[in-house]
């Protein structure tokens, strides 16, 4: 969903994602330009990112931060998701790392972005259990 359907993410979650834009270029293919619109935190955000990779045989995909709310904070900001199947057969395991660098030591590590990611994450598994 994440490399081809972002645009469907916010049917899984639609509290959390309003939206996403194709600004540039086509879902599915690394160079792509798309902006979301979110709401972290209780407040409504924007972020324009440009899709860095997808790898299909690792199931990965990485996003970097162009335009948006987190970039008024930050130097750099990228932020990788990995699909990681269980052992079991029965779905996956989402792996998420955030990269960035903070425009000056005031600045706080993102725990509530962690916990959004985590909440999106459970649910678009439980939309793509129910889409089966």
């Amino acid at each position: 969903m994440w490399a081809y359907r972002p645009h469907h993410v916010h049917h899984t979650s639609f509290d959390k994602v309003q939206g996403c834009d194709l600004h540039e270029g086509e879902f599915g293919k690394p160079g792509v330009i798309i902006c979301w619109k979110y709401v972290h935190d209780g407040k409504a955000k924007t972020a324009k990112q440009v899709v860095e990779e997808i790898d299909e045989e690792n199931k990965s995909i990485r996003f970097k931060m162009l335009e948006g709310d987190l970039m008024e904070e930050y130097k750099s900001f990228v932020i990788a998701v990995k699909s990681h199947p269980k052992k079991d057969g029965e779905g996956s395991i989402a792996h998420w790392t955030l990269k960035y660098e903070m425009l000056h030591d005031g600045i706080g590590h993102l725990e509530s972005l962690r916990q959004f990611f985590i909440e999106l994450t459970g649910d678009m598994g439980g939309h793509l259990v129910n889409e089966k």
